[in-house]
């Protein structure tokens, strides 16, 4: 969803609900499922406020399982216009590094919405906390079938990483 920063009106835009918003991620298996978001301008900064739900396919870490993850990130953005020409170089402050621009006077949400998500992803999925992972030896999931295999011994040559790893200290 493109907003032209000219068309916000003085008292703000609120945007609730994902009808908005047809096709929100670049991935069809992402879902928006809700969505409240305000949009208001003070001169030429744009401020993006509010939250969002949505579901997003994952594998997990451990057993490699698909299952979705649900995420409600909360939108706090702040806007300004793309420098109209590449200037000389300057330090950036700490308010900068929290400031995103639009170009030619549009605003694209949906791209907000995508990078807020993917943000909000855990960094190692989990299925469920108490996960058992696959077998190291058969490669099965432990959380389906209880698997009877004997562990491998240990590879001889790790003897002296292994004995110096252990070692008290």
């Amino acid at each position: 969803m493109l907003i032209r920063v000219a068309d916000i009106p003085a008292e703000g835009l609120r945007i609730d609900g994902v009808a908005e918003f047809p096709r929100p991620f670049q991935d069809a298996a992402w879902t928006l499922d809700d969505l409240s978001l305000t949009v208001e301008k003070d001169g030429d900064v744009v401020f993006v406020r509010g939250g969002f739900t949505a579901r997003v396919p994952q594998s997990c870490g451990r057993c490699l399982e698909s299952y979705d993850v649900t995420v409600h990130p909360t939108v706090d953005a702040r806007f300004v216009p793309a420098p109209a020409t590449r200037g000389e170089e300057r330090e950036l402050g700490a308010d900068d590094l929290e400031t995103d621009v639009y170009r030619n006077g549009e605003l694209d949400l949906t791209a907000l919405l995508e990078t807020e998500a993917t943000l909000a992803l855990p960094m190692r999925p989990l299925c469920r906390e108490d996960c058992r992972g696959l077998c190291p030896v058969c490669g099965g999931n432990r959380n389906v079938t209880r698997c009877a295999c004997e562990p491998h011994a240990p590879d001889p040559r790790w003897a002296a990483l292994r004995d110096w790893a252990e070692r008290p200290r």
